[in-house]
């Protein structure tokens, strides 16, 4: 069995120690030892190699986005998942754009935080049902050149152009593999390849810049 190793990045230290003790009941999950601050997330980032980061908004006087900031350059194959007290749509919209994969409220329960975990892990991600739609629209919005999209795709593979037109129909990788024939890790190297050519970090971002150059769900 896989296991998925997780950072936890919060200044609350009751908070992160009782989320790091119960998400480590979990046969999947690794808990590598809590950061309080950006320093430690990334010191700990470098040694222990975390595949995905569970990061508060707000780490006392640091700002969790320029956290995030440092883990996509130095890290850039850690999944970030943004756990906050914030409703601010903002700032989710914010974080999303420079390259987090998911955002949680603090009141979320441990094992909907898990699901969300395992989900980052395997390059997908979260974003509250209520919020996706006005997250996606602002998203699209911020688009300045709609050309530049379009170029973007045209650097597609056939077959990888396929597999963005399953994910902007809302499928996930299995269901991917199945309606187009393939197995579950040719489908995650083309995803792969798919978001460095399109110059995107996660599954989210891919989906709304093929949005605004034109792509629709296929239903």
């Amino acid at each position: 069995m896989h296991r998925t190793r997780v950072l936890i990045v919060d200044d609350h230290a009751l908070f992160a120690e009782a989320l790091a003790a119960r998400l480590g009941r979990e046969p999947d999950l690794v808990i590598l030892p809590v950061a309080a601050d950006a320093r430690r997330a990334l010191a700990l980032t470098a040694t222990e190699r975390p595949d995905v980061a569970v990061l508060d908004m707000a780490l006392g006087a640091e700002s969790g986005l320029d956290v995030l900031d440092l883990l996509r350059e130095r890290h850039p194959d850690v999944r970030v998942v943004m756990l906050t007290a914030s409703t601010d749509l903002g700032a989710m919209v914010d974080a999303i754009r420079r390259g987090a994969v998911g955002w949680l409220p603090k009141t979320e329960s441990a094992e909907h935080v898990a699901r969300v975990v395992r989900s980052a892990a395997r390059e997908g991600g979260w974003i509250p049902p209520e919020l996706l739609g006005e997250v996606l629209r602002r998203l699209r919005a911020d688009a300045p050149e709609p050309n530049g999209d379009a170029r973007l795709l045209a650097a597609l593979t056939p077959r990888e152009r396929e597999v963005l037109q399953c994910m902007v129909d809302g499928l996930g990788r299995a269901e991917i593999a199945e309606r187009l024939g393939l197995s579950a890790n040719t489908v995650r190297t083309h995803t792969q390849n798919l978001l460095a050519k399109l110059e995107t970090h996660s599954a989210l971002e891919a989906i709304t810049l093929a949005m605004r150059a034109g792509m629709r769900p296929d239903r």
